[in-house]
């Protein structure tokens, strides 16, 4: 099996590994950016240090896949609001003529594209480690580390860890994936040495697994489990107060470890290059939701104008409100998610409920017997209560009453909390006013308009309906 595993890498390793033309002309590109930058603050009298950054400054970058990041240095006497301006200024100017989008992250940072190369252009400040002004202030030092520490037969192996997660998914810590950063990527291989040695040692699931590279807690574990919560804890090099995996959601490590258990069991390329799934036909769909069990319902509402990271935190927080609703009113939720891609006119969140409508009576539990105060309140209160269905009756030594429901249709109940936009169930700010002014809200085959009409989202709803990872169906044993 490990000649298997080794085959699989070498091949994938060819169509991944940029040749040195590709690397040449990259570097080519991303100096002559770098220069542009530095000419244009030299116009406006911007005292800053420009310097190309991320994985192209450091060559772990995938073949067809580069990011070109420049960064520009403020001193930290440079307010926050007027770097941010400055910043956006300069790289309009230096990338004038190409495709621009502000984007937000700590701090406002232009996109651009030239030719079919992402560039991004940010602003940091020159700080003195441990004394951060800004998120993205660490990225020097990250590059600086990287550069110092990986030796050049490791790029291969952070390259094919970027593949590998990309392909099953869990790679990119911006909110809408959760996954693993590519700075992440390069400190797990450093630490274990290689590709494989990272899939085997993530192959074994650890409910919590803490990684100090350069043991700048040495004998102090139990303080590292004290600072941080998250299941995966790795200690940034250059900033011991940060958990580099903090961005890493609980449900994309548990897949990296299924995933990694069984490519190791068998090898095999879709793991790299995952086949494009084929969305069901809409008699397929029809024939599936009619015989899944449960009830898919659907709130469907107009494209969030806003930056990614602030969308998907509030596109997240909304979801987990509305879930609450949802089981805060004896709903049994099997699984929820969200669809939203950049440029479609069409925002979905999707919860999956055993059923949709619930019987009218409830059981209501009263206090244990041997609780004497509190069962004549209760019997004081449901004797004679004329909503009561049943009881009070004695069972499993308590008093009980059958009472009915507030609510047994989900789709009213949701309704009704959307009111006005739903703030007041917990709705997000932006996400209440879009809805405030169109949502609809779908059951089962009502979403067949919407799906027959968006690629895209048909996608998303098959592989939602399987609800299995692909890798599964390349393991000979399942």
């Amino acid at each position: 099996m490990q000649s298997d595993v080794i085959k699989v890498t070498q091949q994938v390793l060819k169509g991944i590994t940029p040749t040195f033309a590709e690397k040449r002309k990259m570097e080519q590109l991303a100096s002559a950016l770098e220069q542009k930058v530095a000419i244009v603050c030299e116009k406006y009298g911007v005292e800053a240090i420009v310097r190309v950054e991320g994985s192209v400054a450091k060559d772990t970058w995938l073949k067809g896949d580069p990011d070109i990041d420049v960064f520009m240095r403020f001193p930290p006497s440079v307010p926050r609001k007027t770097m941010a301006e400055i910043s956006l200024k300069v790289a309009h100017k230096a990338t004038e003529g190409f495709e621009q989008v502000e984007r937000f992250a700590d701090h406002p940072y232009l996109e651009a594209y030239i030719g079919d190369t992402r560039v991004n252009i940010v602003p940091c400040y020159l700080a003195t480690p441990g004394e951060w002004l800004s998120a993205t202030d660490r990225t020097p030092y990250h590059t600086d580390y990287i550069n110092n520490h990986m030796k050049k037969e490791l790029h291969r192996e952070v390259r094919l860890l970027k593949k590998f997660m990309k392909g099953v998914g869990v790679y990119g810590a911006e909110i809408k994936v959760g996954g693993f950063s590519g700075y992440l990527c390069e400190l797990l291989t450093l630490h274990y040495g290689s590709f494989i040695a990272v899939l085997q040692a993530f192959a074994r699931y650890l409910p919590k697994r803490i990684i100090d590279i350069e043991g700048q807690y040495k004998e102090r574990l139990r303080e590292i489990e004290l600072l941080f919560s998250e299941p995966l804890v790795i200690i940034d090099p250059v900033d011991k107060s940060r958990n580099v995996a903090s961005a890493v959601q609980p449900q994309k490590l548990q897949l990296f470890s299924s995933a990694s258990q069984t490519f190791l069991k068998e090898p095999n390329k879709e793991f790299f290059y995952p086949k494009k799934s084929t969305p069901l036909k809409p008699e397929a769909l029809k024939s599936k939701l009619e015989n899944c069990g449960s009830d898919l319902i659907f709130l469907a509402f107009d494209e969030v104008k806003t930056v990614p990271d602030i969308l998907w935190g509030q596109l997240y927080k909304t979801k987990r409100s509305l879930r609450k609703q949802l089981e805060l009113n004896d709903f049994t939720v099997l699984r929820d998610a969200v669809w939203n891609e950049e440029k479609q006119e069409k925002t979905i969140i999707i919860f999956e409920l055993e059923q949709h409508f619930l019987p009218v009576a409830k059981k209501h539990l009263g206090p244990p017997l041997t609780h004497e105060s509190e069962c004549e309140k209760f019997l004081s209160k449901y004797t004679n209560d004329k909503n009561v269905l049943s009881g009070p009756y004695i069972e499993d030594d308590r008093w009980i009453v059958q009472i009915p429901r507030k609510q047994t249709d989900a789709i009213k109940l949701l309704k009704s909390k959307l009111k006005d936009g739903g703030k007041e169930a917990g709705v997000a700010d932006l996400i209440a006013r879009t809805i405030n002014r169109q949502c609809s809200i779908l059951i089962n085959l009502e979403i067949i308009g919407i799906y027959k009409n968006n690629q895209s989202f048909a996608i998303f709803l098959t592989e939602f309906i399987s609800g299995k990872p692909f890798w599964l169906k390349l393991n000979k044993s399942n």
